[in-house]
């Protein structure tokens, strides 16, 4: 007699249900529980340390009966609080973006800069200093639109003429070439333009110094938003890792999925590339370390991505403070710095018998 299979749900692959499953959820609530917990604490240095290292209890008093006449308070509030929460929302749109957008590649090597967004943004900000006189508070809107514009144009080309979408090689190669294209004119903008590369050099590298609440408020929409159809597109994101084919004998609408994946890397990454500048490993490193830790479901690497950028972006921003001391690092620097070696480590093979 044959054995009946139970039926897959259209949306995705089938998720094993059953003690076994369920042995599986505790560990993985536990770690989230844990990077929660790992999240509060940098928070708490990133607004300890700085030039002048403040105890816990200044921190805590700034924070529950602030003071305005009280200049520790004052550091506290108007500066590094505005700093860490602009970190804690730029860390997560470039972690999750990185988690969406290696699923949509279907390569583990892919970064959200890959598509265009990081040097679509940055070229729109150059354009907007240097031509149109664009001061701080203008710059996130050129940032966010230079992002969306650019990745648009990368997956029209790679989805030029092609069924069903842009492909995983398509997109890769189309957004190599722009972004080396786009990279290229920034850097001659720059070189022709003293005074905007005064400006520019900060961000250009990546920061979150005298990052302030307008910045802040500015960049929240596109994170959340971001955010919540990451969750939505994760289940289909497992599907397209089986393969094209698989996911359409699933049930899935392929061309959609990428499209709603694309426009979830644009406003993760575009937001976060707009607050803070196009800031290098962050999501590459993230999403490998959270597929280490929640495997290969993008359902659980989402969540672990959005606490592991936050921890990742604020604590090389807190250690750039600390090893410059009076002075201080830029982020994007010491994201650089930290990732290389870390990104070696991940992708070296492992065993004797690996080459």
């Amino acid at each position: 007699m044959p054995v009946l299979s139970a039926p897959r749900d259209a949306r995705g692959p089938a998720v094993p249900a059953g003690p076994a499953s369920r042995r599986r959820t505790g560990p993985l609530v536990a770690g989230l529980l844990l990077l929660a917990v790992a999240l509060v604490a940098v928070c708490a240095f990133s607004l300890a340390v700085g030039a002048n290292a403040l105890p816990p209890r200044t921190v805590w008093q700034a924070l529950t009966h602030y003071d305005p006449a009280d200049p520790h308070h004052l550091v506290i509030v108007e500066k590094r609080l505005p700093r860490t929460l602009v970190g804690v929302v730029a860390g997560l749109g470039l972690a999750v973006a990185g988690v969406v957008v290696q699923g949509l590649t279907r390569n583990p090597m892919a970064d959200p800069g890959l598509l265009g967004v990081s040097s679509g943004a940055s070229l729109a900000v150059v354009v907007a200093v240097s031509v149109l006189g664009v001061q701080d508070g203008g710059r996130i809107w050129f940032a966010f639109a230079g992002a969306a514009v650019v990745t648009a144009f990368v997956y029209g080309v790679a989805g030029a003429g092609r069924r069903g979408g842009a492909g995983p090689v398509t997109l890769v190669l189309a957004g190599a070439a722009v972004t080396a294209a786009l990279t290229s004119l920034v850097t001659a903008v720059l070189l022709t333009d003293r005074s905007a590369l005064d400006q520019m050099r900060f961000w250009q590298v990546g920061a979150l110094a005298a990052r302030g609440f307008p910045v802040l408020w500015q960049t929240l929409p596109g994170v959340a938003a971001g955010l919540v159809l990451a969750v939505a597109v994760s289940r289909p994101l497992n599907g397209l890792a089986l393969g094209e084919d698989t996911a359409r004998g699933l049930g899935q609408r392929v061309g959609l999925t990428r499209a709603l994946a694309t426009l979830t890397v644009v406003l993760l990454c575009g937001s976060a590339t707009a607050a803070a500048g196009p800031v290098a490993f962050a999501g590459l490193i993230v999403a490998h370390t959270s597929r280490g830790l929640a495997g290969p479901d993008h359902r659980w690497m989402v969540p672990y991505a959005a606490l592991s950028g936050p921890i990742l972006l604020i604590g090389c921003d807190v250690l750039g403070r600390i090893v410059a001391r009076p002075g201080e690092l830029q982020v994007g620097v010491v994201v650089a710095a930290v990732g290389a070696p870390l990104l070696i480590a991940l992708v070296r093979p492992r065993g004797r018998g690996r080459r």
